[in-house]
């Protein structure tokens, strides 16, 4: 199997607790809280980790919060490598209203970082990305690294064997639309944010094909995956588009379906597994993921189970 490289930089210590009903005012009894680590390469590692592969996680970490983080990462079995960041990390907490069966989400933007710090972790790089590979940047980003990071980190990793995933949104999504080149591997991005690119409305499958294939032209990625929430997801390489349903299951807590569909489709491909199968692998983890509950990734079992339930189409 390739090497796979995963990279949190805005990484949490995440808290998830139930009480039964959430009202302003009196003190509120919580059940005894689940802490793990969290951040979005991190929560990719994991799920790849759940699913019988392995990867090596940098992960920016700073003050008793950090310390505390690289705890739990040991506990869970990933293979880190820090990154001292600046300041503390970042925790984050998750609260169910029983009565309600609603989960209100409490998340804090993590340290800033000056331009200096951004350019340490670029330098660092060169001599830990796999080669012949697969580097996963995730997660949201640190105050001060810019919205350009990605575009950086794919200029500092140019002309090396090694395959880019990237899972993006907001302000990084909209930067790396501008500055094309050198293209990542493979971009994911939610229907919500492709709509927003595309200025209208992407109401069927082959709309939203037909929008990652203008992605795919201006040489923004080699692939382009769009997550339809519920209808699946296109994916669009080459001259190839395909769309995976999603399963039919009970939805406790989509938490960690995007990155359990990243681990999956990732670990597939570093495994030799074409586009499609990835497709179809990154779906049934999802799938598997919004079936568990507070902070819980995809399960091996009713990933593997679910596979079967992930059809694939080919679009015209």
């Amino acid at each position: 199997m390739q090497d796979i490289l995963t990279i949190t930089l805005n990484p949490a210590v995440d808290m998830s607790t139930a009480v039964d009903h959430v009202e302003a005012g009196p003190k509120l009894r919580c059940e005894r809280p689940a802490i793990d680590p969290g951040g979005g390469g991190i929560n990719v590692s994991r799920a790849i980790r759940t699913l019988g592969g392995q990867t090596r996680a940098l992960v920016a970490v700073g003050g008793p919060t950090g310390k505390k983080l690289r705890h739990l990462l040991l506990e869970e079995g990933i293979a880190y490598l820090p990154f001292r960041a600046p300041g503390e990390t970042r925790q984050s907490l998750a609260v169910t209203d029983r009565s309600r069966r609603a989960q209100y989400r409490f998340v804090m933007p993590g340290p800033d970082w000056a331009q200096a710090d951004v350019d340490r972790l670029l330098a660092m790089l060169p001599g830990i990305v796999p080669e012949g590979g697969f580097v996963v940047p995730s997660g949201s980003l640190p105050p001060g690294t810019g919205t350009d990071f990605i575009a950086s980190l794919c200029h500092t990793l140019s002309g090396r064997d090694v395959q880019v995933i990237a899972d993006l949104s907001g302000a990084g999504l909209h930067a790396l639309l501008q500055t094309p080149g050198p293209c990542l591997n493979t971009l994911r991005m939610d229907q919500h944010e492709a709509e927003t690119l595309h200025g209208a409305p992407l109401p069927d499958r082959t709309d939203t094909a037909r929008f990652a294939r203008t992605l795919r032209d201006k040489n923004i990625a080699k692939t382009v995956i769009v997550a339809r929430g519920a209808d699946g997801s296109v994916l669009v390489t080459g001259d190839t588009a395909l769309h995976v349903a999603a399963a039919n299951v009970p939805v406790q807590s989509k938490v960690g379906a995007g990155d359990s569909f990243v681990g999956a489709y990732t670990l597939s491909l570093a495994r030799g597994e074409d586009p499609g199968s990835a497709l179809q692998h990154g779906s049934a983890a999802a799938s598997a993921a919004v079936m568990t509950g507070a902070t819980d990734l995809c399960r091996r079992e009713d990933a593997g189970r679910l596979l079967s339930h992930c059809p694939l189409t080919v679009l015209a």
